[in-house]
């Protein structure tokens, strides 16, 4: 994880997966705020791309604390995930460390506490998502 991405495989097929990251958000009261259908994108200009789905989420009470921290950090913000098939049919969900995200723009004020936080929450939406 030395670039900050974390994946993981999911038990389910791309729809059922991606179904279930957004109903795990929205049982949380997480704003989506776009779904950006990767597939969809390519498929307009001809060209072939197997499932890929972005999803931009966020809640400002627990992201706010690290661009008050350092306010670059606004460009890694809102979070975001993106469920996609690989080569061999699995699918996967991606989504960048809150630490790594910490790490690149800020370690002070309450970076530490947001990034525990929001760390806690994306692996808990992401087990939701991929979980059997």
């Amino acid at each position: 994880m030395a670039d900050g991405l974390i994946t993981l495989r999911s038990a389910h097929d791309f729809s059922t997966t991606l179904g279930r990251l957004l109903k795990a958000l929205e049982a949380k009261g997480v704003t989506v705020f776009a779904r950006i259908d990767h597939a969809a994108g390519a498929a307009s200009v001809g060209l072939p791309l197997r499932p890929t789905t972005l999803v931009i989420f966020g809640n400002p009470a627990a992201g706010t604390p690290l661009m008050q921290a350092e306010q670059t950090a606004g460009i890694d913000l809102p979070l975001k995930a993106l469920v996609w098939q690989d080569a061999g049919g699995a699918v996967n969900l991606s989504y960048n460390d809150p630490a790594w995200i910490a790490a690149r723009h800020a370690r002070g004020g309450g970076a530490p506490t947001a990034v525990a936080a929001l760390s806690g929450a994306l692996k808990a939406f992401a087990a939701q998502a991929t979980g059997g």
